[in-house]
């Protein structure tokens, strides 16, 4: 009985994955929202290390200055970005899904 069953659920997985590569626009619409919830994320920890690099002082090798500002603010983009990427913190999992939710009313 339980070959049956695996059976059963492996032909449903089966006909639900070759559903959704019908559908195009599913796709593309479930992408996006993951493109959307990742760059949230990402937003949301360059934020996070922006405030965090508030207390650290000028670096003489910078000299401190409008210049290193705009550096700092650049890097913590990139440090977030890259967080974001590969994995981040587990906030755009649940955006992703909150977006999906959002889309199926």
């Amino acid at each position: 009985m339980d070959s049956v069953a695996a059976s059963l659920s492996l032909q449903t997985n089966r006909v639900a994955e070759a559903r959704s590569n019908l559908d195009p626009v599913q796709n593309r619409t479930e992408q996006a929202a993951r493109d959307a919830a990742q760059s949230f994320e990402a937003m949301f920890i360059a934020q996070m290390l922006e405030h965090m690099s508030q207390g650290v002082g000028t670096n003489s090798l910078f000299g401190g200055g409008s210049s290193e500002t705009i550096y700092k603010g650049m890097l913590n983009e990139q440090y977030a970005q890259e967080i974001s990427n590969k994995g981040g913190v587990g906030i755009a999992d649940a955006v992703y899904r909150e977006i999906l939710k959002l889309q199926e009313v």
